[in-house]
């Protein structure tokens, strides 16, 4: 498929060629056993087995030069598929622990290793993780706000849905907001629809991570739909972690029949087994989708993008259809 495409929800570490976490282990004499299959891929079984080999394959990065090389091999990846704008969410908590200074560091070496990638274009968004808790959050938003700019644009939260409520962590996205930052949250892969409506209700987000699972509240589905809140969709990590059985199953075309607005991302990639180009290949297979949908859901993408009106047009620009 040769219409660029623009990935709104990838996790940085998460999108670690696992061959590249084998190697810093190597080279730091880190023992990683349990995190990956014989076969050299992730090891994990369910969502929180996923957290914990998450973590500790985080381990092995422990320094700016690391996160700059993780970048490179990150973006790589992605302009293999085509991919010429991506949205990179980045914790501080994996990046200095949650110090404004340790973090400016780790985001200078990720930003320059970008930059010497001019086929693609990359923005971070801040993530607070939500099973470490409130004050954490509040810290890592004290990292986002300080160092918002061309760069950092966005502020979100990943982790352990289950934990807390969305409304826990509001005194930090209004932190992140009053610093001029987009925001999105994690809601509606695990939390059920409620989640949904507590991120719109509680952090007034633009953007949700996931949100599937407001399919199951007709309500919010047109209030999705009618206050143009757009879904960061990524249905082979639903299908691989168990969101939904299938990807027959999976509700991102009636979401989009609905009216809603969806994107298409992978997440997590390489835990996964999947890429940019295998998602919308098995969205072709499952659901029909051709290139007029592949160009749409896209275009919404690059509206919905946290980034400058100049690179916006740009992105628009590349999506419309030759003459």
């Amino acid at each position: 498929m040769t219409i660029p495409k623009i990935e709104l929800h990838l996790h940085i570490e998460g999108a670690a060629p696992p061959a590249f976490i084998r190697g810093l282990a190597q080279e730091k004499g880190v023992n990683l056993t349990g995190v990956f299959n014989e076969d050299g891929s992730y090891k994990f079984e369910d969502f929180s087995q996923f957290l914990r080999v998450y973590e500790a394959a985080c381990t092995v990065l422990t320094g700016p030069e690391e996160f700059g090389r993780l970048t490179t091999a990150v973006l790589e990846q992605s302009i293999e598929q085509g991919v010429i704008y991506t949205e990179a969410f980045l914790s501080p908590d994996f990046c200095g622990g949650g110090d404004v200074g340790a973090w400016r560091e780790y985001m200078h070496a990720m930003q320059e290793a970008a930059a010497k990638l001019p086929e693609i274009e990359m923005r971070g968004i801040v993530t607070c993780i939500r099973h470490f808790g409130p004050d954490k959050a509040k810290a890592a938003a004290r990292c986002a706000a300080e160092t918002a700019g061309d760069f950092i644009t966005g502020f979100g939260m990943g982790g352990d849905e289950m934990q807390g409520k969305q409304g826990d962590f509001a005194y930090s996205f209004h932190m992140a907001r009053e610093a001029g930052l987009r925001l999105t949250t994690h809601a509606g892969e695990w939390g059920g629809a409620d989640s949904v409506r507590q991120a719109v209700r509680d952090l007034e987000v633009e953007r949700i991570g996931h949100g599937v699972q407001a399919i199951d509240d007709d309500a919010l589905v047109d209030h999705l739909a009618e206050h143009e809140i757009v879904l960061e969709v990524c249905p082979g990590s639903n299908v691989a972690l168990g969101v939904y059985s299938d990807w027959h199953s999976h509700p991102i075309e009636t979401l989009r029949e609905r009216g809603v607005l969806v994107t298409v991302s992978t997440d997590d990639p390489p835990f996964f087994h999947t890429n940019l180009g295998m998602e919308y290949d098995l969205l072709g297979h499952h659901f029909g989708w051709e290139d007029d949908t592949v160009r749409e859901v896209n275009v919404t993408a690059a509206k919905a993008a946290f980034c400058d009106d100049a690179t916006r047009e740009k992105l628009l620009k590349a999506l419309e259809p030759a003459s």
